[in-house]
């Protein structure tokens, strides 16, 4: 069981970390150039002058490409680690990487039958 002063040096990094963060804002927001005009609260879209709503429906095209991003994030993340101990595992390692391989393919194919491998 680790101890409390075992979690010490996280903890220090993750207190500097976020007061650092915090010192870094505020002295931008407070030093940083300030003069609002209306030019410069318009959307920007390519120089024109903006036709429709900001807010708009993306198309499925970009939900599939997340999906399929997340699916061979997830894969790397799993695999490396899987690979450099896959002799200690044994057997129930790789039983265990053989389900979720499967489970990766079927979310390959809904990707595949989705059409988000097409470009047009």
């Amino acid at each position: 069981m680790p101890t409390v002063l075992e979690f010490g040096p996280v903890t220090a990094l993750l207190v500097i970390s976020v007061i650092l963060a915090l010192i870094i804002s505020n002295i931008s927001r407070v030093m940083g150039p300030q003069r609002p005009t209306y030019r410069k609260s318009v959307p920007y879209e390519s120089g024109m002058k903006p036709i429709g709503p900001a807010t708009r429906r993306l198309p499925v095209k970009f939900y599939l490409v997340a999906v399929l991003f997340i699916i061979f994030d997830i894969e790397v993340i799993f695999f490396l680690p899987w690979a450099v101990s896959m002799r200690d595992l044994g057997i129930y390692g790789l039983a265990v990487m053989a389900v979720f391989t499967v489970i990766l393919i079927v979310g390959f194919v809904y990707e595949w039958k989705k059409g988000g491998l097409e470009w047009e």
